[in-house]
């Protein structure tokens, strides 16, 4: 039997346990990627475990999130980076180079490659034949130390494409009717392979649209094949050297299959507040917009701004509309001000943002309270804006230009069909990506050469190893898909104290309920209680260690997602499933004891516990757990469990057994 893409690269790289489906493996990592809101903990937990160089063969520090360094906390930040960076042997993207994703793509991304990334949506290079995975910071240290990552084995999805896209129908609108079809769980523990005669219609910038936007699934990755227009990309870039010929084998047996005949496909926008409420544009045409943003890891490259400016040329914004773009990197400004395009796209009413995820996680161009806005990002969860009763849609940049045109939501066809004279713009690539990379400081041009920490810095917190008893309060009972933006928020006010857990655990889940973080430290600990799908999102690991300081013991949810899951485990919290009814039983308040000897029961493998509940009755929980991981948890967290493990050698590092 042949293998499919993935296996092929998992296999190449496997350095424990077996390819079989939901089976935990060990596989080693050619490339970490890392950015300013997850960067300074990941090489905080670097310095903590002793380690002395990057064992990756590549490692990549981004300052992308939060670039406008608003007070010396995140220029601290970004000082402090810099000198990991330089002292650990990393390459370093100043503040305003661009987004994580994009910079990456354009300069590292190699197919046959793995990377592990302490964001999200890491998996975009997936669309370059690199086999990219999203991880929680602690994960992403141990790998760069010289660890294996630890992951199950997922389910491996044929998605098939056949035709081709038509007009105005784009990449965007894929990853959009995968989700209409999906949801946003519909990928958990899943990698989207994409096959087909319709790869070979998709462009690199395309598919890597479709890769990075796979996150909102809860994939855990998602790739393409490689052909010849891999390779072409790749020469644009100056790196066919790059470039490996791979692909599944023609008898790869998948998990499942779905097909996608792109000929079919039509303009489609996500209405609020989540990337699965997907609808055709016209169904919601005429809706006023008094904001719309071209940008973001998902559609902010050249290739996607260039389609905004040609549907601008001879132009202007709605006068009721502002138009604001924010490249994915400096140098897709850099080109489209070489050719002309920024000035022209300024005449048409645009304003110019810095290249940063920003408006993305709520941190400049806030929408009006009351308002509309339209924007290219790949999440709309309610309030990561930066105002809470926002009202926000995603759409491709073709739709969005439209709707800044029209001052109103319209599909383009049809605004095509009243203006007369507005062409599809297509999908048009530079003959050469040739932007400066002086904002790209490689490990041997380093500026620094030890740690640089200012006073907002402050050291990772440590969990107790874990022990016979656990027992405390329902703090707070939550819903489905509550995200990793409700436990901590992304916002400018919360996220300058990233490096400050102290501080930054004051925000947790105070947009659930704003007492909460006061009632934890009140409190002798306790536990959260959720619905599905409990933690989405972003990989922040601040998602679990907040509450961890704040002295939670454990999460008992009818489902979680994969990374938040991870990083439970990682920060010594105890993550287990409960059905449906004992979920609607408990009570916020109610009193919680887990019956058994816990740490005991963790150790030995247990797979259910007995929870009491006010000493009144009693439930089943799960622990889906590996041997690994239990230990981890156990021990109080991986940061403690990897320190008790082992002794890091003279080169700094870790054994592959992590």
């Amino acid at each position: 039997m042949g293998q499919t893409l993935t296996e092929k690269i998992l296999d190449d790289h496997l350095v424990e346990g077996e390819l079989e489906t939901g089976e935990e493996i060990g596989i080693e990592i050619d490339q970490v990627l890392t950015q300013d809101t997850t960067g300074t903990l990941v090489w905080l937990q670097f310095e903590a475990l002793g380690l002395d160089e990057v064992q990756t063969e590549l490692a990549a520090q981004y300052c992308d999130h939060q670039t406008y360094q608003f007070d010396f906390k995140n220029t601290d930040d970004h000082r402090f980076l810099r000198s990991a960076a330089g002292t650990y042997g990393a390459h370093f993207s100043r503040p305003g180079n661009g987004i994580c994703h994009n910079v990456h793509k354009e300069n590292f991304a190699a197919p046959g490659k793995t990377m592990l990334g302490s964001d999200s949506h890491t998996p975009t290079p997936g669309g370059l034949g690199e086999l990219a995975i999203g991880a929680g910071g602690l994960d992403v240290t141990v790998a760069m130390g010289g660890g294996a990552y630890y992951i199950d084995v997922p389910e491996i999805v044929n998605v098939r494409l056949e035709g081709e896209l038509p007009d105005w129908a784009t990449a965007k609108d894929v990853i959009l009717e995968m989700l209409r079809r999906l949801s946003v769980k519909g990928g958990v523990d899943k990698i989207f392979e994409y096959t087909g005669p319709g790869v070979e219609t998709l462009s690199v910038p395309e598919r890597t649209t479709i890769t990075n936007m796979g996150t909102e699934l809860g994939a855990t990755s998602s790739i393409f094949p490689t052909d010849d227009n891999t390779k072409e990309y790749l020469s644009r870039l100056g790196r066919e050297d790059d470039h490996v010929e791979i692909g599944p084998d023609a008898d790869a047996e998948y998990d499942d299959e779905l097909t996608i005949d792109l000929s079919d496909l039509e303009p489609l926008i996500a209405t609020p507040s989540m990337p699965d409420n997907v609808v055709p544009v016209r169904e919601v045409a005429g809706e006023s917009v008094e904001q719309v943003i071209i940008g973001s890891c998902t559609n902010g490259a050249y290739e996607d701004i260039l389609p905004a400016a040609k549907m601008l040329e001879g132009r202007e914004v709605d006068m009721k509309t502002d138009l604001i773009v924010a490249p994915g990197s400096k140098q897709a400004s850099e080109i489209l001000a070489r050719q002309g395009w920024t000035a022209e796209m300024m005449a048409a009413g645009v304003n110019f943002s810095e290249a940063t995820c920003g408006a993305c996680i709520g941190i400049g161009h806030v929408p009006a309270s009351d308002s509309v806005s339209l924007r290219t990002f790949n999440r709309n969860f309610e309030g990561r804006s930066g105002i809470e009763d926002d009202s926000v849609y995603l759409c491709s940049p073709e739709v969005a230009t439209a709707a800044a045109i029209k001052g109103e939501i319209v599909d383009p066809r049809d605004l095509a069909e009243e203006l007369g004279d507005l062409e599809p713009p297509g999908l048009e690539m530079p003959e050469q990506y040739d932007g400066s990379t002086t904002d790209l400081i490689a490990p041997d041009e380093a500026v620094d050469n030890e740690l640089v920490k200012g006073p907002n810095i402050a050291d990772v917190p440590l969990k107790d190893e874990m022990g016979e008893r656990l027992v405390g309060e329902n703090l707070l009972k939550m819903g489905d898909n509550i995200t990793t933006d409700h436990i901590t928020p992304a916002n400018a006010e919360a996220l300058k104290f990233r490096s400050n857990i102290p501080e930054y655990a004051n925000f947790t889940l105070t947009r659930v309920d704003e007492s909460f973080p006061q009632r934890a430290l009140d409190s002798d600990g306790g536990f959260l209680v959720a619905g599905e799908n409990y933690g989405q999102g972003s990989s922040r690991e601040h998602a679990a260690l907040c509450p961890m300081f704040l002295g939670v013991k454990g999460v008992l949810a009818q489902s979680f997602a994969r990374i938040h899951k991870a990083n439970l485990f990682n920060f010594g919290l105890l993550p287990l499933e409960i059905d449906d009814a004992d979920y609607e039983r408990i009570e916020q308040g109610d009193q919680i004891e887990i019956v058994d000897d816990v740490a005991q029961g963790v150790r030995d493998g247990k797979e259910t516990f007995t929870v009491r509940i006010n000493d009144d009755w009693e439930l089943t929980a799960a622990l889906n757990a590996s041997e690994r991981e239990r230990e981890i948890v156990a021990d109080g967290g991986k940061l403690a469990h990897t320190r008790k493990q082992h002794s890091f050698g003279s080169d700094g590092a870790a054994p592959a057994d992590d």
